[in-house]
């Protein structure tokens, strides 16, 4: 049910490179983006989420040899290289809500769409069901939170 244990040097650099730019967006939030009004359901899926997908990015590991399973962490480092793009757009121009919510080759809502499918093909890679099971928790609340954000300034 939960997977291998051991110290996840993937799961490592794909925290770090979601927390980095979110240590940044603390600093440089959006014009007029107000997190009060957000759903108080959403947001509990959304922050049990977010610890649980930490904890098992951490302590769940896949030592596979190379094959043709380690696509699935390839692709999930693509998933989160669009994703330090999307952040790199958003801090080179306007901090505005547009600008942060803006899709990236047709993904629609690519800084909480991209993560979480970057867990899961970490989590499908790993055979985690507990990462995998976490992440959609995060999903649901992370892309709900921000898919009520974007419903309400009519983007």
């Amino acid at each position: 049910m939960f997977g291998d244990f051991g110290f996840s040097y993937i799961g490592l650099a794909f925290l770090l490179m979601l927390f980095i730019p979110n240590f940044f967006w603390t600093k440089n939030k959006p014009e007029n983006y107000t997190p009060q009004k957000e759903n108080k359901l959403l947001r509990i899926f959304e922050s049990a989420g977010q610890v649980l997908v930490t904890v098992c990015a951490l302590i769940f590991t896949n030592s596979s040899p190379f094959s043709l399973w380690s696509l699935w962490p390839i692709f999930a480092f693509f998933l989160l290289t669009l994703y330090e793009i999307c952040w790199i757009r958003y801090f080179n121009g306007k901090h505005t809500l547009h600008n942060f919510y803006k899709s990236i080759l047709g993904i629609p809502l690519p800084l909480a769409v991209l993560p979480v499918a970057a867990f899961l093909f970490l989590g499908i890679y790993e055979k985690t069901p507990a990462l995998i099971l976490s992440d959609l928790l995060l999903g649901i609340g992370h892309i709900g939170i921000h898919a009520q954000h974007m419903k309400e300034i009519h983007l």
